[in-house]
């Protein structure tokens, strides 16, 4: 039987990310609300959404598509905390479990595109 995608730890773990994102963002200054705060978030979000939304998609290649994009945004984020940390609108302990969360998802992201590779090349 087929995994609906909620069940994936991909999705779950990015998912978390997204919390933590939200969480941490909430201290920031009231004036990156329109900066950094909303820059982050929608990043974050769009981790677990293009997950998602290329589960919902017709082929292998379609899927790896969005998979890249979720890979992108990981990245982004990645950068997006650096700069959080610059600013110092997060300690480095608070930088370095949400890069430990990033490292996470990149891993199963990762195996998750490889995974859909092998699918596109057995067709």
């Amino acid at each position: 039987m087929k995994k609906e995608y909620t069940e994936l730890d991909v999705w779950i773990e990015s998912r978390k990310l997204v919390n933590i994102i939200y969480e941490k963002t909430k201290f920031f200054p009231k004036d990156e609300i329109f900066g950094l705060t909303n820059q982050m978030r929608r990043c974050a979000v769009s981790i677990p959404s293009n997950i998602a939304e290329g589960l919902g998609r017709q082929s292998a290649k379609e899927v790896i598509h969005f998979l890249y994009i979720s890979r992108g945004s990981l990245y982004e984020i990645e950068t997006q905390c650096y700069l959080s940390f610059d600013q110092n609108y997060i300690s480095e302990d608070e930088l370095n479990l949400i890069l430990l969360q990033i490292l996470n998802c990149k891993k199963l992201l990762n195996g998750f595109i490889n995974y859909f590779k092998k699918l596109k090349t057995d067709n």
